[in-house]
């Protein structure tokens, strides 16, 4: 019989077992193989005699884990390697150097990683392979600056964009058109063949929006850039030099970004090797184990958090459900932050969802609910916690403190709030990231 002491234990062992499937270790060993006969990269087989050395750049949250599975796999053969990673997600490599970078806004140590990697692949002939690792985090750990602007002002637009309410895919458009790497200009820098193995973090696992896309045409465009800051209305935030410079590109005075019949792409192969969904489907079996009814969204959430924060938990309320049962999503949010709190989307989330439980528990009419909602990278927002659980003993807690959760919604304090009643969920750089999950278990 499922309790609530071990509804809490099942809903970790999940979790671990959804990191655990898109984890490097796991994935690379499926895409690079070295054998008699020479190498096969994603399917691609390579005979020893078609090329000369294998080098290996990255860049990423989960680059680190890549690069050193891949290291292991190709060990003599691997000639050389440079990746870049957050702050504290590095790993030591013999082969590899490891940069760390700026994480999310760029810095100078941004700005040093890419001219690092573009002198590393100077070396590059074109006999030789290159291996591309990326994973998300990488549009601000690589942040080249165009010669026209500074770097203060791309990290006060990367910092306005983020807190803008806009999607993932619409920041890096913007992203794209102020660099001369994103957007499938990375293979101008490289004359051997180019082979990117690439973990999404973006819903529909879109090549075109993964870290922008350093080696994937770029069908967007400068005047899609303008367009997108005038409909979040943050035109009068960014650094004029910013605007002045897409104006630009969108009057033509700056080329655009390579496009799909570019001959550059006749020797770059894409290929992701992870995503959301290997993630949710290895938490759903998970779960299934343990003995639970498990409700698997097929919709990667993309909505404001606060919307589908509510429609996760009304889930149990609106249908006919079995119990015990685990219901499980993914996807990222959208958050636009007001107020001067603390905290990511996973937190606010969850403590949205808190704030919900407590609206319909008699209706719920359950020994317990349980919900975790947490980053797969490790992180949530400018904080040390991958997100937050929350259960029916978190609200019993604040109604004998009086702690008021509203409040710290109103502020977007989630960090904070989760600080004082416990909560938080700290789980260290996990070495991938496959956007945020989110589950139930009702018991």
């Amino acid at each position: 019989m499922k309790t609530a002491k071990t509804a809490t234990h099942d809903i970790a062992a999940i979790w671990d077992a959804a990191i655990a499937a898109v984890h490097p270790a796991t994935l690379m060993q499926r895409h690079v193989v070295v054998d008699s006969d020479g190498l096969r990269i994603a399917g691609t087989k390579l005979p020893r005699h078609s090329f000369h050395k294998i080098y290996l750049i990255g860049v990423g949250k989960a680059s680190a884990a890549m690069a050193v599975e891949v290291e292991r796999i190709l060990g003599s053969h691997l000639t050389a390697g440079l990746v870049t990673v957050k702050h504290g997600h590095a790993l030591a490599g013999e082969r590899i150097r490891i940069l760390a970078a700026s994480h999310p806004v760029p810095d100078e140590s941004s700005v040093y990683a890419v001219a690092e990697t573009l002198e590393f692949l100077k070396q590059v002939t074109e006999e030789d392979v290159v291996i591309f690792l990326l994973s998300g985090g990488a549009s601000s750990l690589w942040c080249d600056i165009p010669p026209e602007l500074r770097m203060q002002e791309l990290s006060l637009t990367y910092d306005v964009l983020i807190r803008s309410g806009a999607p993932i895919e619409e920041i890096n458009k913007i992203r794209k058109h102020l660099s001369l790497v994103k957007g499938g200009q990375l293979p101008r820098y490289c004359k051997g063949r180019l082979f990117s193995l690439v973990i999404s973090d973006v819903p529909g696992d879109d090549l075109s929006s993964i870290g922008s896309a350093p080696t994937y045409p770029d069908t967007s465009t400068f005047a899609e850039a303008l367009a997108i800051l005038s409909r979040y209305d943050t035109s009068s935030e960014i650094p004029k030099n910013v605007i002045r410079y897409l104006e630009n590109g969108a009057s033509g005075l700056i080329p655009e970004n390579p496009k799909p019949d570019d001959p550059i792409f006749s020797r770059v192969t894409n290929t992701i090797v992870g995503s959301s969904r290997v993630a949710l489907s290895a938490a759903a079996k998970a779960a299934e184990r343990l003995g639970y009814h498990v409700y698997l969204s097929d919709r990667l959430i993309t909505g404001n958090t606060e919307s589908e924060a509510r429609q996760f938990v009304g889930q149990f309320v609106a249908g006919d459900i079995d119990r015990p049962c685990c219901f499980i999503q993914g996807g990222e949010t959208v958050i636009h932050v007001t107020g001067n709190g603390k905290g990511g989307r996973n937190q606010h989330f969850a403590l949205v969802a808190l704030v919900e439980l407590s609206r319909l528990r008699s209706e719920i009419g359950a020994d317990n609910v349980v919900l975790l909602s947490c980053g797969t990278d490790g992180t949530d927002g400018p904080t040390d916690a991958a997100g937050a659980i929350v259960s029916f003993e978190t609200l019993d807690n604040i109604a004998r403190t009086g702690i008021a959760a509203e409040r710290y919604l109103a502020d977007h304090d989630s960090y904070r709030f989760f600080q004082e009643v416990g909560g938080l969920v700290r789980t260290g750089p996990t070495q991938t990231n496959v956007m945020d999950i989110q589950m139930m278990i009702v018991v």
